[in-house]
């Protein structure tokens, strides 16, 4: 998922705090971002931002909930945009993964880094990632055949995606990742045909 820089000049107070949060926050970790540095990366001033974001924690959550859509439409669309199979119906996936990885700015995966950070104090975090993940979930289960094994193919899928995601992160190296998903992925594919 490339992260374009999209310009921020002209676009209200709000939207420039959110789009530094975002950034900050993806690439540095929230616990480590201070409200300070997002106003400052952000162009606005402390009453600008507690008037959008009265504490950091609604901060994060309009970071998630941003997060959230943009990187779900972002994998919707690479699902979409990839070769189909159908021996391989999963082969999407592996697909968009490979865009993903090889983004120069990838960080793991916001929801998962989120949890780790956050989720053992804030279970509200917790809640937002859960549902992120489901959805992701359900994207992967519409490329499989409506049958009985469809909700547990596309958990099982998703599950060896976020492992997949994990390992890319820590090793820097996609195809590490990649190989052993795709076996997963095709062994999937074959119990659900």
């Amino acid at each position: 998922m490339q992260q374009e820089k999209p310009s921020v000049a002209g676009l209200p107070a709000r939207e420039r705090i959110l789009l530094a949060a975002h950034d900050l926050f993806y690439r540095e970790g929230i616990r480590a971002t201070g409200v300070d540095r997002v106003i400052q990366q952000a162009g606005v001033t402390k009453v600008t931002f507690y008037r959008h974001f009265p504490g950091k924690n609604d901060l994060v959550a309009a970071f998630l909930e941003y997060r959230h859509q943009k990187w779900l439409a972002w994998f919707k669309g690479a699902l979409e945009r990839a070769p189909t199979n159908r021996q391989y119906l999963l082969e999407p996936v592996v697909f968009a993964l490979t865009e993903w990885f090889g983004d120069p700015h990838y960080r793991g995966c916001a929801f998962i880094n989120s949890a780790v950070e956050l989720g053992s104090t804030q279970p509200w975090v917790t809640a937002i990632v859960l549902r992120h993940k489901k959805d992701m979930e359900d994207a992967i289960a519409a490329l499989l055949p409506a049958n009985a094994a469809r909700a547990e193919l596309a958990q099982a899928a998703a599950i060896a995606v976020d492992g997949a995601i994990v390992r890319a992160q820590i090793e820097k190296n996609p195809k590490a990742a990649l190989a052993p998903l795709e076996k997963i992925l095709r062994v999937l594919c074959e119990k659900g045909a």
